[in-house]
């Protein structure tokens, strides 16, 4: 896989796209390609997931950046839209990982933890692996109710995307992010604060 690409050459939005469908079209060099391109973002992207887990976890930064790599080259079936598209799935395949670690090596939740976890700020991370399993369970109830709420928080709270980039993948506007961000937010406070939840 290749590392990082010179920050000073910036990368456009449409080099990504363009990569993006060519790979989806069959182009497998596309790929090769891209992810100099990407390679800084992801690797912001999987520092902050690490910055959630304990010290001495088996999976550092980069090693995280290579696990999704390797997924993402199996994933054949994605229909990829744009750059925040590809970083919203990248974000998705990184907690995927960390989730099937956690689970992997018998990590107990902690009840109510999550309540310390700053939804207020979109660039957090859950403080431990038991956290990251109580925040994956409640995403699953929420996208019983609502799939679309569910994946704003991923977006926004673990993918770190703007309202702007998730009403584009989501195809919807930036209000209804807003509004579905704000929601969804006191939802899963209450729900793993053991409070009572109500219907968003």
């Amino acid at each position: 896989m290749a590392g990082p690409k010179d920050e000073e050459q910036p990368v456009r939005e449409h080099d990504v796209t363009g990569l993006l469908l060519a790979w989806q079209a069959g182009d497998e060099g596309a790929l090769s390609r891209l992810m100099p391109l990407v390679y800084n973002e992801l690797h912001r992207l999987a520092r902050r997931y690490m910055a959630g887990e304990k010290t001495g976890h088996p999976l550092e930064t980069t090693g995280l950046v290579h696990e999704a790599y390797l997924r993402l080259v199996n994933a054949n079936s994605i229909e990829w839209q744009n750059r925040a598209h590809f970083y919203a799935i990248c974000a998705r395949v990184m907690r995927r990982i960390l989730i099937d670690f956690a689970r992997s090596r018998n990590y107990q939740k902690r009840g109510g933890s999550f309540a310390h976890i700053q939804l207020e700020d979109a660039a957090a991370v859950p403080e431990a692996p038991g956290d990251m399993l109580a925040v994956d369970e409640a995403l699953k109830q929420l996208a019983a109710i609502d799939a679309r709420k569910s994946e704003v928080v991923e977006l926004r709270f673990f993918g770190g995307l703007t309202v702007e980039e998730i009403a584009a993948v989501l195809d919807v506007s930036p209000e209804t992010v807003q509004r579905d961000w704000k929601l969804a937010k006191a939802w899963l406070l209450r729900e793993l604060s053991h409070e009572p939840p109500h219907e968003t």
